[in-house]
């Protein structure tokens, strides 16, 4: 079965825990703060396989789940940092973040990784807290929670050359004649419910990869049949070979396919335009094809070169193949194989300082209790261990300084009630 769409759950490990510890040897009895940190949580990393071409696998596995650190231990010893969850995708795959649309990444050649989540930083122990003034902390952090966030895997078939045109038009045929593939064929629409890859070797020993893709209707690009998931496919392709029906059996107007087709193209990405295109006449072997085929040339209006062939005879299909491999040969491998730096000389690593969000909102639940939420106070919240008092006053002076508790008394707080974050319920004093 081939899938080339799925949704799925990423979560990075969380940072190990900081502990409190002091030392306590022979002749030591003051030592002093020695609690290490911890180490920090696992990413989550996706890595091309080039042996998959289908995400089939994340069917049957939907959620990935990177390991946490270790916690600290005494005598500053730090915890294990842990490793990555890498997880193989096939080449072709774009990654979306499901609740922005933002592309993460966009994995094409063997062996490319790129980090979805990132893991916890590992929390401190009370030896990084030491200080003139408070020489023996009993303060140390929980671990930063890891990355966690809903993705979307989109795959893009790799392939050289993609034949395009509207259903029963012969594209399955025409692949299973050229290369060694075996599709579905037969005398109905939509036989072809996914891409089919092939490779082709011409006669002088020139080789290239060959997409059968869904067949096309009008309103695809709207969305209308298969056509949508058949445009996605068709943008990494070098060569367009688009195939007509010239029997004019089904009643169609050869011209107008090829009209309405090209408009489809053209309303998904109008960059599909500036692809090579290889015009192919198929069905010649039918009584009324040859006249057709002329009436389309007149229509055409342009001296565009059309080769006629009958892939069910096998007839006209060495030139075609001659025309794809030269065509081929005048395109870049990776021209379109992604839309990011197209313009770029060079790969670079671009840093961009962000500031982070440490905004808050607060809203009342029905029964009066003030509810504070916000991604900066949450983070401060998780990572603090409320085991320990001088932790606890830390992450109220935090509050302080973010501005939370001028916040409350303008909302109205007063001694004695109730704030909520996260489950966790506080006083609120004066």
């Amino acid at each position: 079965m081939f899938v080339d769409s799925v949704k799925v759950y990423v979560k990075a490990g969380d940072g190990g825990n900081g502990i409190v510890a002091f030392r306590r040897e022979k002749y030591e009895p003051m030592g002093g703060p020695a609690g290490g940190d911890g180490g920090n949580g696992g990413d989550v990393v996706f890595e091309v396989d080039e042996g998959l071409n289908t995400l089939m696998d994340f069917r049957y596995q939907r959620h990935f789940k990177a390991t946490r650190g270790e916690n600290g231990m005494s005598k500053g010893k730090h915890g294990k940092n842990s490793d990555a969850y890498v997880v193989p995708v096939p080449p072709g795959t774009v990654v979306r973040n499901a609740s922005t649309n933002e592309i993460i990444a966009d994995l094409v050649e063997h062996g490319q990784q790129a980090t979805i989540a990132s893991g916890g930083r590992g929390g401190r122990g009370n030896i990084r807290f030491a200080n003139a003034r408070n020489r023996a902390p009993e303060i140390a952090e929980n671990g930063e929670p890891g990355d966690e966030l809903d993705v979307e895997l989109e795959l893009k078939v790799l392939a050289d050359v993609g034949l395009v045109g509207f259903p029963s038009v012969g594209k399955s045929t025409f692949l299973s004649v050229v290369s060694a593939a075996k599709p579905k064929i037969a005398d109905y629409h939509f036989t072809t419910l996914a891409p089919n890859l092939g490779m082709v070797q011409t006669e002088d020993d020139r080789s290239f990869v060959i997409a059968d893709l869904p067949g096309l209707i009008q309103g695809a690009s709207e969305g209308v049949g298969l056509g949508y998931q058949f445009l996605r496919h068709i943008e990494r392709t070098r060569v367009i070979v688009h195939l007509i029906d010239m029997s004019g059996l089904e009643g169609r107007d050869p011209y107008e396919d090829y009209i309405a087709i090209n408009e489809e193209l053209k309303q998904y990405d109008e960059k599909l335009m500036e692809r090579p295109q290889i015009i192919v006449a198929n069905k010649m072997d039918m009584p009324d094809a040859p006249a057709h085929l002329e009436l389309f040339k007149e229509q055409l209006g342009e001296d565009l070169p059309i080769y006629p062939i009958s892939a069910f005879k096998n007839e006209g299909i060495r030139d075609v193949l001659f025309e794809i491999a030269n065509t081929l040969e005048q395109i870049p491998k990776n021209t379109f194989e992604t839309d990011q730096s197209e313009n770029e000389e060079e790969e670079r690593v671009l840093y961009k300082y962000e500031k982070e969000d440490d905004s808050f909102h607060i809203t009342r639940d029905p029964d009066g209790a003030y509810v504070v939420s916000g991604p900066k106070v949450e983070r401060l919240l998780k990572m603090t261990d409320f085991n320990q008092d001088q932790s606890v006053r830390r992450f109220a002076r935090q509050m302080r300084h973010m501005g939370i508790d001028e916040a409350l008394r303008k909302r109205g707080a007063s001694d004695g009630d109730t704030v909520r974050m996260l489950g966790f319920e506080f006083e609120f004093m004066e």
